[in-house]
Parts: structure tokens; C-alpha cells; sequence
């Protein structure tokens, strides 16, 4: 029971800027335990987002409260995603030998930056014309059940890393307890056309990047995490 409370801080930890739960080490036993948490740790993080627009709806005009729950929702994250996703990006500029250095660079190069702020009006955008906040929790949901599918069927390039202790631990009785949630919660809110979207979203990396490294990083996670939230808000405010 213990590893399974810290599997779940650590999830939190690695998912949010929260400052509740937080562990900084990948103590052996918890790293399986904290990727079956990520969709739930998701759908928390979205309830958030839906819990502050719904108390400040009646204050604040609906376009003004979209961006400031995009706003929140960078916060709330702490740009994780974000930074993966602009390595990921700068990645696709080089050469397939030069694209892992590339992306362990700390340092953003400025395909990254561009399209990274492209991305983020984008979103913003959505954000701001979307209706059915209430799906949001599902929507940050289905996200991070994305990264955990890709943890236990994909492979892992990189050596080291919270990622390789992951891929190691996470075991086949935890990946199917966090599709049944995840289940359970997609049919609460009658979002299989989410789901299917979000499914395909993930077999479309998995094809490109395979094909290209050979398998996911902890960057190309994160960029499936962004790319998925992306998606899925747009799939939902022209379907809704």
C-alpha cells in the first residue's frame, strides 16, 4: 500500500506543478504504480480546470475565462508537456544521427520556439471557444492514458531516466487497472468518439516516430500529451 500512495505522488510529481505529493526519487516498486496513475492524474488536474471555470462563469465573459483557463491549465502543468514538446520539435530539424543530442539540449533551438508559441495560440484558441469544458477532466484523461499505452506496448530509446525505470516496472496487471478506469470514466461521459480520436492520435506518433528512433522518449511523450490535448479540443468543438 505504501509504494502504491508514493506511486501516486510521484505521479503527481512528474505530471503537475502542484506542490502536494511531491518525490523527487524513483524509488524502486513506485514508477509502475505512478504510470497507472497518469490518466487519473489527468482527469484530477481537468476536474480543476472545469471546478474554476464553472465558479467563475458568472463573473467573467466566456472568451476571457477560456484563456484564463489555458492560462491555468500551462500553470497547473508547470509547461512540462510544453518543453517536451519544443525538443521534440527542434528534433524533426536535424538529421535522424542528430536529433537525440538535439533534444536533450536544455537549450530550445528556434524551430522549437516557433512552433511551440504556433502551438500554443492554437491551443489558446480552442480553449477560448470551447463549450464543453465539462469534458476537460476526460480530455486530460485520455492524454496521459496515451503516454501510459505508449510506456507498456512501445519501446524506450533512451538509457537512463525516470522513462527506462518505468518501461521496467509497470506491469501488465497496472496497465489494464488504468484502461478500466479509464473506461469506466469515458463511459460516464459518453466520450467514446474522444477515445477513438485519441487512439488514433497515438497510433499516428507511434507509427512516425518508430519508424524514425526507433521508439518514444520522455520528450515524444510529452509531445503526445500536447498533441492529443490539441487534437481532442478541436475534434469535440466542431463534433459538440
Amino acid at each position: 500500500m505504501r509504494d502504491i500512495f508514493k506511486g501516486f505522488a510521484l505521479a503527481v510529481s512528474m505530471l503537475t506543478a502542484l506542490p502536494f505529493f511531491r518525490v523527487h526519487d524513483f524509488f524502486k516498486g513506485i514508477n509502475g504504480y505512478a504510470v497507472m496513475f497518469y490518466p487519473l492524474v489527468g482527469f484530477f488536474l481537468g476536474a480543476i480546470l472545469w471546478g474554476v471555470y464553472t465558479l467563475l462563469t458568472p463573473f467573467i465573459a466566456s472568451f476571457h475565462l477560456g484563456i484564463i483557463i489555458f492560462v491555468l491549465w500551462v500553470l497547473l502543468t508547470g509547461a512540462l508537456h510544453l518543453d517536451g514538446l519544443s525538443d521534440t520539435i527542434d528534433g524533426l530539424y536535424v538529421s535522424k544521427e542528430r536529433a537525440l543530442e538535439v533534444m536533450k539540449d536544455s537549450n530550445v533551438g528556434g524551430m522549437g520556439m516557433i512552433m511551440s508559441a504556433t502551438f500554443l495560440i492554437a491551443k489558446a484558441s480552442s480553449l477560448a471557444h470551447f463549450e464543453a469544458l465539462y469534458l476537460l477532466p476526460i480530455i486530460l484523461m485520455l492524454s496521459r492514458l496515451n503516454t501510459t499505452l505508449a510506456i507498456y506496448f512501445y519501446p524506450y530509446i533512451s538509457q537512463n531516466g525516470m522513462g527506462t525505470l518505468a518501461k521496467a516496472e509497470f506491469t501488465k496487471p497496472q496497465m489494464l487497472i488504468a484502461l478500466f478506469y479509464s473506461l469506466i470514466l469515458v463511459a460516464f461521459f459518453n466520450a467514446w468518439l474522444a477515445l477513438l480520436c485519441a487512439l488514433l492520435v497515438l497510433f499516428l506518433i507511434k507509427s512516425f516516430f518508430i519508424k524514425r528512433y526507433g521508439g518514444f522518449s520522455g520528450d515524444i511523450y510529452g509531445f503526445s500529451i500536447e498533441a492529443t490535448e490539441l487534437i481532442l479540443l478541436n475534434l469535440l468543438l466542431f463534433t459538440l
